[in-house]
């Protein structure tokens, strides 16, 4: 007896297959798949199209014709096209009786729809329908037809052959809830690829097949101090990262720079890094622009201080234990508990050689930059930003016992939070010390207005005699050459005319020089910044003009000279009391004697 043949396998169905192949690729777009859509294939389903492929109704149900054949590529295309008709709005769903569309409405809206897949390719396009489509919306199109009639090209670009593809239906309220909104749903869907795709582009995923987002190695770090290091949170969270290659080859940045004004932290995506070794990157920038490193340079040689700065802030991070140090960077034990400005005055002796150390942006470069390397922004005070930054984040550190900190670090947080005084208060300051007040005389030699109510009663007047305009007095040598600012010069002489005229000082002496001295003689406190002509404008020599209040026999010995100049001037010797007032960023080619005031 013979073995009886196993059950043959059923038949496949070829039509069956090539849908459902065309289906995945349909599902295979996230736009499309997130609209929420079904398909009807069954035999006996009165809505499928006779000759075509696919019609839509406004219930977001597809009708497919359940025998026809057509290759995978054409199912997408015509699945597409009736899902793109639900997300344009061309079929809404809708409670109560509706109107169907007219043969204008529908071939408009066929038009749309292709002229959008040829943009947004799902399949392959249909050999018989145009290549191109005309301008306009759906109802422009179905006017301008309505008008001259419908072009032959256009009449038939449906998805079910001769027959309307779009079918409007009435909403089955025993469905439950409100009708769908395809349009809105296709908008949100339509806005996440696009996105997706542009995280794809800029490496955040790695592919738009879904999948969790990935980050690159430098977000997570900052992310990591944004969730879990209090201290430098608060500044990690209004920071930005700038990851550019291009910019950074062509700034020549190593690893990383930061610029405090614009609040950006530019690093070389090229450098392969851990995480960790990220974070501690990340941490020496922020540290840099936080403490406000660049301010704090005054006269020093940028890269020197710069250097210096670094030294202590590694040391620091090593401390606390934030991060891996990356190997090369600048750490030296033995500068353990010293100050920027110490470790300075230890290094600058040799510049040979720290010359060729190198920062995070490389050798002989510092990573404080001056200026922004991308467009110009607005920018908010930044001053308070970091100093309440590191000090509510200090704060939360302390009380969430976090671990401890250096001494150094801790200190420098704390002087954040007594920011020094406007470069006009200190001015101010100065003329209370070294500028008194003069002391007004009253006499009935010299009878004040009377009063209306009382005209018959006389009253002394007041009056400055000679010898307190001579003791209170004070001299400005002002530098005229070519090369100052007129906005500075607006800026001093108002501070000085405002200072002069509060506290009663009747009048300085002026001095103009460039190349030569020019002595303006003694001028009221009103005439100091309003109606003075400056001489001048040629070279820069102001020793003359401080040797001429000197030798002035009406120019008290006590009274104090105010110097206001650019910094590119000689050297000077003053041999009284004296203060600088300079332009933000100056410096002097000598070491000042007296105060400086820099002008914001």
């Amino acid at each position: 007896m013979t073995r009886a043949r196993g059950r043959e396998k059923p038949e496949q169905d070829p039509a069956a297959e090539a849908f459902a192949e065309g289906m995945r690729l349909v599902r295979a777009n996230r736009a499309l798949a997130a609209i929420g859509f079904s398909t009807c294939r069954q035999d006996d389903c009165a809505s499928a199209p006779r000759a075509g492929l696919v019609r839509v109704d406004s219930d977001g149900v597809l009708h497919v014709h359940p025998a026809r054949r057509a290759e995978p590529a054409e199912w997408a295309w015509a699945v597409a096209h009736g899902v793109i008709h639900l997300g344009f709005g061309h079929v809404p769903a809708a409670t109560g009786r509706r109107t169907q569309p007219d043969r204008y409405d529908l071939a408009a809206r066929c038009a749309v729809v292709n002229r959008f897949l040829l943009g947004f390719p799902v399949g392959r396009t249909p050999d018989e329908l145009p290549p191109s489509y005309p301008d306009g919306d759906e109802e422009q199109l179905a006017a301008r037809w309505r008008r001259s009639g419908i072009p032959a090209a256009y009449e038939r670009c449906g998805t079910a052959g001769g027959e309307p593809d779009q079918l409007l239906v009435p909403w089955d309220t025993w469905k439950g809830g409100t009708a769908p909104d395809w349009q809105l749903a296709f908008a949100h869907a339509l806005t996440r690829t696009v996105a997706t795709a542009m995280d794809v582009a800029g490496g955040r995923r790695a592919s738009m097949r879904g999948g969790p987002t990935r980050l690159q190695p430098w977000e997570r770090a900052l992310s990591w101090f944004v969730s879990s290091y209090p201290l430098l949170g608060g500044i990690a969270a209004g920071i930005t990262v700038v990851a550019d290659a291009e910019l950074a080859r062509a700034h020549d940045i190593s690893v990383a720079a930061v610029n405090a004004e614009a609040a950006e932290i530019y690093v070389n995506p090229l450098r392969e890094f851990d995480d960790e070794e990220w974070r501690f990157v990340l941490a020496h920038e922020m540290l840099h622009a936080a403490l406000r490193h660049g301010d704090r340079r005054g006269t020093r040689d940028p890269y020197l201080f710069n250097v210096a700065c670094d030294y202590v802030i590694n040391g620091w991070l090593c401390g606390m234990q934030v991060g891996s140090m990356p190997e090369g960077l600048l750490h030296d034990p033995e500068l353990a508990g010293l100050s920027a400005e110490e470790v300075y005055d230890r290094i600058a002796g040799d510049l040979r050689r720290m010359r060729r150390l190198a920062t995070l942006r490389g050798k002989g470069l510092g990573d404080m930059l001056g200026a922004p390397l991308g467009p110009p922004g607005d920018y908010v005070d930044l001053d308070e930003f970091y100093r309440r930054g590191l000090c509510r984040g200090l704060d939360l550190h302390q009380a969430q016992e976090r671990g401890f900190l250096p001494g150094g670090l801790v200190e420098e947080i704390r002087a954040l939070s007594h920011p020094p005084l406007p470069w006009d208060a200190r001015l101010a300051r100065w003329f209370d010390e070294f500028v008194p007040r003069p002391e007004a005389v009253r006499s009935y030699a010299r009878p004040s207005r009377r009063q209306s109510s009382t005209p018959g009663i006389p009253r002394a007047g007041r009056y400055f005699p000679p010898e307190e305009i001579a003791r209170c007095t004070f001299g400005v040598v002002l530098d005229t050459s070519g090369s100052m600012d007129r906005v500075l010069l607006g800026k001093a002489l108002g501070a000085i005319a405002s200072y002069a005229e509060a506290r009663d000082v009747p009048a300085a002496r002026v001095v103009f020089c460039d190349a030569a001295p020019h002595d303006a003689g003694y001028l009221p406190a009103t005439e100091i910044a309003g109606r003075v002509r400056v001489h001048g404008r040629g070279g820069t020599v102001l020793q003359p003009g401080i040797d001429l209040l000197h030798r002035a026999d009406d120019f008290p010995p006590g009274a104090p000279v105010l110097v206001i100049t650019d910094g590119w001037c000689d050297v000077l010797r003053v041999r009284r009391e004296h203060a600088y007032l300079l332009p933000p960023g100056a410096r002097l080619p000598f070491t000042p004697r007296g105060p400086v005031f820099r002008v914001q």
